[in-house]
Protein backbone atom coordinates (compact mmCIF):
# COMPACT_ATOMS: atom_id res chain seq x y z
CA UNK A 1 0.00 0.00 0.00
CA UNK A 2 3.03 2.28 0.51
CA UNK A 3 4.72 2.16 -2.95
CA UNK A 4 1.81 3.96 -4.78
CA UNK A 5 2.22 6.68 -2.22
CA UNK A 6 5.62 6.68 -2.59
CA UNK A 7 5.64 6.90 -6.26
CA UNK A 8 3.57 9.74 -6.62
CA UNK A 9 5.46 11.67 -3.54
CA UNK A 10 8.51 10.82 -6.16
CA UNK A 11 6.61 12.36 -9.07
CA UNK A 12 5.61 15.59 -7.56
CA UNK A 13 8.67 16.06 -6.13
CA UNK A 14 10.36 15.38 -9.29
CA UNK A 15 8.09 17.93 -11.00
CA UNK A 16 8.30 20.63 -8.55
CA UNK A 17 12.28 20.33 -8.96
CA UNK A 18 11.62 20.68 -13.16
CA UNK A 19 9.61 23.57 -12.09
CA UNK A 20 12.22 25.30 -9.99
CA UNK A 21 14.99 24.28 -12.57
CA UNK A 22 12.88 25.52 -15.84
CA UNK A 23 12.51 29.13 -14.07
CA UNK A 24 16.72 29.24 -13.47
CA UNK A 25 17.44 27.92 -16.95
CA UNK A 26 15.07 30.27 -18.44
CA UNK A 27 16.47 33.07 -16.46
CA UNK A 28 20.19 32.16 -17.13
CA UNK A 29 18.55 32.37 -21.04
CA UNK A 30 17.03 35.27 -20.95
CA UNK A 31 19.69 37.49 -18.66
CA UNK A 32 22.27 36.01 -21.70
CA UNK A 33 24.24 33.80 -19.05
CA UNK A 34 23.26 31.04 -21.64
CA UNK A 35 23.93 32.30 -25.36
CA UNK A 36 21.63 31.98 -27.95
CA UNK A 37 22.65 29.09 -30.11
CA UNK A 38 24.29 27.26 -26.87
CA UNK A 39 24.25 23.93 -26.06
CA UNK A 40 22.36 23.08 -22.82
CA UNK A 41 24.32 20.34 -21.01
CA UNK A 42 22.13 18.84 -18.81
CA UNK A 43 24.48 17.23 -16.50
CA UNK A 44 26.27 20.46 -16.34
CA UNK A 45 23.02 22.53 -15.27
CA UNK A 46 21.86 19.53 -12.70
CA UNK A 47 25.53 19.78 -11.00
CA UNK A 48 25.06 23.71 -10.80
CA UNK A 49 21.40 22.78 -9.76
CA UNK A 50 22.62 20.19 -7.05
CA UNK A 51 19.64 18.13 -8.25
CA UNK A 52 19.63 14.93 -11.05
CA UNK A 53 19.53 14.60 -14.12
CA UNK A 54 15.91 14.47 -14.99
CA UNK A 55 14.19 17.23 -13.59
CA UNK A 56 16.64 19.38 -15.75
CA UNK A 57 15.39 17.26 -19.01
CA UNK A 58 12.30 17.49 -18.35
CA UNK A 59 12.65 21.35 -17.58
CA UNK A 60 14.14 21.55 -21.00
CA UNK A 61 11.22 19.86 -22.27
CA UNK A 62 9.02 22.72 -20.73
CA UNK A 63 11.02 25.36 -22.02
CA UNK A 64 11.08 23.87 -25.66
CA UNK A 65 7.27 24.12 -25.96
CA UNK A 66 8.06 27.73 -24.05
CA UNK A 67 9.86 28.53 -27.90
CA UNK A 68 13.01 28.84 -25.54
CA UNK A 69 14.97 26.29 -26.46
CA UNK A 70 15.06 23.56 -29.59
CA UNK A 71 15.87 19.88 -29.80
CA UNK A 72 18.33 18.67 -32.67
CA UNK A 73 17.82 14.60 -32.89
CA UNK A 74 21.68 13.59 -32.21
CA UNK A 75 22.83 16.57 -31.18
CA UNK A 76 21.18 17.75 -28.32
CA UNK A 77 19.42 21.04 -26.90
CA UNK A 78 20.05 24.69 -27.76
CA UNK A 79 18.68 28.15 -26.80
CA UNK A 80 16.80 28.97 -29.66
CA UNK A 81 17.96 31.78 -32.16
CA UNK A 82 15.34 33.97 -33.88
CA UNK A 83 16.40 34.79 -37.03
CA UNK A 84 15.88 39.12 -38.07
CA UNK A 85 12.70 38.10 -39.96
CA UNK A 86 11.22 36.20 -37.23
CA UNK A 87 12.17 39.24 -34.48
CA UNK A 88 10.64 41.71 -37.33
CA UNK A 89 7.15 39.76 -37.13
CA UNK A 90 6.90 39.88 -33.12
CA UNK A 91 7.64 43.30 -33.40
CA UNK A 92 5.12 43.62 -36.07
CA UNK A 93 2.49 41.67 -33.58
CA UNK A 94 3.22 43.29 -30.59
CA UNK A 95 3.12 47.08 -32.36
CA UNK A 96 -0.63 46.21 -32.83
CA UNK A 97 -0.87 44.80 -29.47
CA UNK A 98 0.46 47.24 -27.63
CA UNK A 99 -1.46 50.39 -29.82
CA UNK A 100 -4.24 48.56 -28.83
CA UNK A 101 -3.84 48.11 -25.05
CA UNK A 102 -1.93 52.00 -25.02
CA UNK A 103 -5.54 53.18 -26.80
CA UNK A 104 -8.10 51.35 -24.73
CA UNK A 105 -6.43 52.39 -21.64
CA UNK A 106 -6.76 56.43 -22.50
CA UNK A 107 -10.59 55.77 -22.58
CA UNK A 108 -11.04 53.91 -18.86
CA UNK A 109 -7.68 53.68 -16.97
CA UNK A 110 -8.28 54.28 -13.33
CA UNK A 111 -6.00 56.91 -11.01
CA UNK A 112 -4.79 53.92 -9.59
CA UNK A 113 -3.71 52.46 -12.82
CA UNK A 114 -1.82 55.57 -13.82
CA UNK A 115 0.03 55.91 -10.41
CA UNK A 116 0.72 51.94 -11.07
CA UNK A 117 2.89 52.99 -14.74
CA UNK A 118 3.80 56.26 -13.62
CA UNK A 119 5.78 54.20 -10.33
CA UNK A 120 7.42 51.69 -12.89
CA UNK A 121 8.68 55.08 -15.24
CA UNK A 122 10.06 56.37 -12.22
CA UNK A 123 11.55 53.21 -11.53
CA UNK A 124 12.86 52.69 -15.19
CA UNK A 125 14.44 55.88 -14.77
CA UNK A 126 16.14 54.76 -11.27
CA UNK A 127 17.44 52.09 -13.09
CA UNK A 128 18.69 54.51 -16.09
CA UNK A 129 20.55 56.69 -14.06
CA UNK A 130 23.00 54.12 -12.47
CA UNK A 131 23.15 51.79 -15.38
CA UNK A 132 21.41 49.28 -14.21
CA UNK A 133 20.72 47.51 -17.42
CA UNK A 134 19.53 44.08 -15.45
CA UNK A 135 16.99 46.17 -13.35
CA UNK A 136 15.74 48.53 -16.38
CA UNK A 137 15.19 45.33 -18.23
CA UNK A 138 12.96 43.83 -15.37
CA UNK A 139 10.67 46.70 -14.73
CA UNK A 140 10.50 47.32 -18.76
CA UNK A 141 8.60 43.98 -18.57
CA UNK A 142 6.78 44.42 -15.72
CA UNK A 143 5.66 47.73 -17.42
CA UNK A 144 4.65 46.07 -20.42
CA UNK A 145 2.66 43.27 -19.14
CA UNK A 146 1.08 45.87 -16.69
CA UNK A 147 -0.20 47.38 -19.80
CA UNK A 148 -1.61 44.96 -21.47
CA UNK A 149 -2.97 43.82 -18.02
CA UNK A 150 -4.55 47.12 -17.57
CA UNK A 151 -6.37 46.88 -20.82
CA UNK A 152 -8.70 44.00 -19.77
CA UNK A 153 -8.56 42.17 -23.05
CA UNK A 154 -7.78 38.25 -21.58
CA UNK A 155 -6.72 37.14 -25.10
CA UNK A 156 -4.62 40.01 -26.14
CA UNK A 157 -2.97 39.39 -22.73
CA UNK A 158 -2.50 35.35 -23.29
CA UNK A 159 -1.33 36.35 -27.09
CA UNK A 160 1.65 38.96 -25.31
CA UNK A 161 2.55 36.11 -23.21
CA UNK A 162 3.01 33.34 -25.41
CA UNK A 163 5.25 35.43 -27.62
CA UNK A 164 6.64 36.92 -24.37
CA UNK A 165 9.68 34.68 -24.11
CA UNK A 166 10.59 34.42 -27.44
CA UNK A 167 11.08 38.10 -27.73
CA UNK A 168 13.16 38.05 -24.37
CA UNK A 169 15.90 36.20 -26.91
CA UNK A 170 16.92 39.03 -28.67
CA UNK A 171 15.44 42.37 -26.86
CA UNK A 172 17.43 42.19 -23.93
CA UNK A 173 20.85 43.71 -25.77
CA UNK A 174 18.61 46.72 -27.43
CA UNK A 175 18.05 48.10 -24.03
CA UNK A 176 21.84 47.52 -22.55
CA UNK A 177 23.39 50.72 -23.50
CA UNK A 178 22.04 54.32 -21.33
CA UNK A 179 21.24 55.80 -24.39
CA UNK A 180 18.54 52.98 -25.14
CA UNK A 181 17.63 53.17 -21.66
CA UNK A 182 17.08 56.85 -21.86
CA UNK A 183 14.89 56.49 -25.20
CA UNK A 184 12.58 53.68 -24.63
CA UNK A 185 11.86 55.76 -20.74
CA UNK A 186 11.19 58.75 -22.42
CA UNK A 187 8.41 56.64 -24.68
CA UNK A 188 6.88 55.05 -21.62
CA UNK A 189 6.30 58.51 -20.66
CA UNK A 190 4.61 59.85 -23.39
CA UNK A 191 2.84 56.73 -23.40
CA UNK A 192 1.73 57.41 -19.51
CA UNK A 193 0.85 61.00 -20.51
CA UNK A 194 -1.55 60.17 -23.24
CA UNK A 195 -3.33 57.52 -21.67
CA UNK A 196 -3.49 60.14 -18.43
CA UNK A 197 -5.03 62.55 -20.92
CA UNK A 198 -7.82 60.49 -22.04
CA UNK A 199 -6.63 60.96 -25.44
CA UNK A 200 -7.02 57.54 -27.45
CA UNK A 201 -5.40 58.41 -30.44
CA UNK A 202 -2.15 60.06 -28.83
CA UNK A 203 -2.40 56.76 -26.54
CA UNK A 204 -2.21 54.74 -29.35
CA UNK A 205 0.23 56.59 -31.49
CA UNK A 206 2.73 56.89 -28.77
CA UNK A 207 2.74 53.00 -28.43
CA UNK A 208 2.78 52.11 -31.74
CA UNK A 209 5.95 54.18 -32.04
CA UNK A 210 7.67 52.79 -28.92
CA UNK A 211 7.33 49.32 -30.07
CA UNK A 212 8.76 50.29 -33.76
CA UNK A 213 11.56 52.63 -32.35
CA UNK A 214 12.23 49.62 -30.41
CA UNK A 215 12.85 47.71 -33.12
CA UNK A 216 15.21 49.88 -34.77
CA UNK A 217 17.19 49.77 -31.36
CA UNK A 218 17.19 46.17 -31.44
CA UNK A 219 18.25 46.07 -35.12
CA UNK A 220 20.93 48.70 -34.52
CA UNK A 221 22.31 46.51 -31.67
CA UNK A 222 22.39 43.63 -34.12
CA UNK A 223 25.56 42.36 -34.98
CA UNK A 224 26.28 42.39 -38.61
CA UNK A 225 25.59 39.27 -40.53
CA UNK A 226 28.86 37.24 -41.23
CA UNK A 227 29.56 37.27 -45.10
CA UNK A 228 28.72 33.73 -47.10
CA UNK A 229 31.65 31.75 -47.82
CA UNK A 230 32.71 32.13 -51.40
CA UNK A 231 34.22 29.19 -53.00
CA UNK A 232 38.02 29.82 -53.95
CA UNK A 233 37.73 31.00 -58.06
CA UNK A 234 34.40 32.84 -58.02
CA UNK A 235 33.25 36.52 -57.43
CA UNK A 236 30.79 36.98 -55.13
CA UNK A 237 27.36 38.58 -56.37
CA UNK A 238 25.77 41.25 -55.44
CA UNK A 239 21.97 41.12 -55.15
CA UNK A 240 20.41 42.85 -57.98
CA UNK A 241 18.89 45.29 -55.80
CA UNK A 242 22.12 46.22 -54.01
CA UNK A 243 23.94 46.96 -57.38
CA UNK A 244 21.39 49.17 -58.11
CA UNK A 245 21.87 51.33 -55.15
CA UNK A 246 25.60 51.22 -55.61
Amino acid sequence: MNEPSLSALDILRTRSLASLAAQEIERMITTGELKAGERLNELALAARLGISRGPVREAVRGLEGAGLVVTVVNQGSFVRKVSAEEAHELYEIRVALTGYACAHLARQATKEQIAALRALVRQMATAQTAGDAVGYYTLNLDFHATLMRFAGNKRALRIHEEFGNELNLFRRRSLVSAAGMRASNAEHTEIVRAIAAGDPARAREAGELHISHGLGRFVASSPPAEPAAVPDGETRKLPRRRKAAL
